[in-house]
């Protein structure tokens, strides 16, 4: 009988998405081929503490969308690098046992911003998505804008505002128009995301992207529908059938994705026309590998009523809790949530492969 593969699923983690991560893992894990697949658990805590499995589980179970709090007594791990033989007991120095590949289901800083995924690569570890490159520049705003303008795909018109800078509502409404929309340049979920219409709204909205970023982006608004399309693959990505979100409220908010759900009603697939879906379905493509991603992503669009299709961003770990997108437009695609994660470890495997056959040395 063939041995299963021992699937690290790693959740948490110091974001203020941690409860979303913790949401999609628990989905993960119910999903996984249990015929196929041993899952181990390993979380992350809000202070950065990596939990041993068994400790995992527990605060697994503790995943709402409210605060949640590791347990008491806790093991903590490491990973062991470079043998890629697992994970270490910090303590004791037992090994808890070799992991085959990793998914990481985290999102935000500290896990989908190439942190993670430096540290798998270092341990010798496959693991689920996007590289270290791919996942930096899927997480920062800034840049994903600015590759995304050179490689000539549609984006909308931003600026970006640093710590240390300043910047006026005046030249800001000059720029870009109101209302607009102010938000962290490294964060997702819609966390710390204001939608602004005057001076006094401008200040308070950049005080609260400020809690969570040292840099920040001003975008300006586009009325338009918001169409997203999943992105599955590493050397060929396809594209999924787009989904549309239609949001009972102001803007797709943290609220209206995961607390108050009935906010968000998603139409999967998008109604739209054929030449449409061909031309998100191209773009998905185009901004996947422009922003040299792997694995996945999910890509978020604005369609105008002028039939302009404008990119708004790209999710390198997108969610997985069972309500989110990608894992559904797949599925409405002829993608099952199991065989989806199939492909994924494999993506991930068939990657790993190729990179060890890279020469690491001069010497013949």
């Amino acid at each position: 009988m063939k041995a299963k593969l021992r699937v690290g699923i790693l959740f948490g983690g110091k974001s203020a998405e941690h409860e979303v991560s913790m949401q999609s893992a628990r989905n993960v894990a119910q999903a996984l081929d249990k015929d196929k697949y041993e899952t181990v658990l390993i979380g992350i805590t809000k202070t950065g503490s990596w939990l041993a499995p068994g400790i995992s589980g527990r605060y697994l179970a503790l995943a709402s969308s409210k605060p949640t709090k590791a347990p008491e007594k806790t093991r903590e791990v490491v990973m062991m690098a470079p043998s890629g033989e697992g994970i270490l007991t910090r303590d004791s120095g037992e090994i808890e046992g070799k992991i085959d590949v990793v998914f990481p289901v985290l999102h935000g800083p500290f896990g989908e911003d190439g942190t993670v995924q430096g540290l798998l690569k270092l341990a010798g570890v496959p693991f689920v998505g996007a590289g270290v490159l791919g996942s930096a520049v899927g997480m920062d705003k800034d840049v994903m804008k600015r590759l995304l303008r050179d490689a000539g795909i549609p984006i909308a018109n931003f600026l970006v505002v640093r710590s240390h800078e300043k910047i006026s509502f005046s030249d800001a409404k000059k720029k870009l128009g109101v209302p607009m929309f102010v938000k962290p340049a490294n964060l997702g979920s819609s966390v710390g995301v204001s939608k602004v219409r005057n001076e006094n709204e401008f200040e308070e909205a950049l005080k609260h992207a400020f809690e969570f970023d040292t840099k920040i982006l001003i975008e300006e608004f586009i009325d338009g529908r918001e169409i997203e399309c999943s992105v599955l693959g590493n050397e060929k990505p396809v594209a999924s059938l787009p989904g549309e979100l239609i949001i009972d409220g102001d803007f797709y908010s943290y609220e209206s994705k995961y607390i108050d759900v009935d906010a968000m009603k998603p139409q999967i697939p998008a109604k739209l026309p054929k030449a449409t879906i061909k031309r998100i379905q191209e773009l998905s493509v185009q901004a996947f590998q422009a922003l040299a991603c792997e694995g996945m992503a999910r890509v978020d669009f604005f369609l105008t009523k002028d039939d302009r299709i404008l990119v708004n961003e790209i999710n390198t770990i997108p969610g997985f809790t069972n309500i989110s997108m990608y894992p559904k437009m797949w599925e409405a695609s002829g993608l099952s949530y199991t065989k989806l994660l199939d492909t994924l470890i494999e993506l991930a495997i068939e990657r790993h492969a190729k990179e060890k056959k890279l020469k690491t040395s001069r010497a013949e």
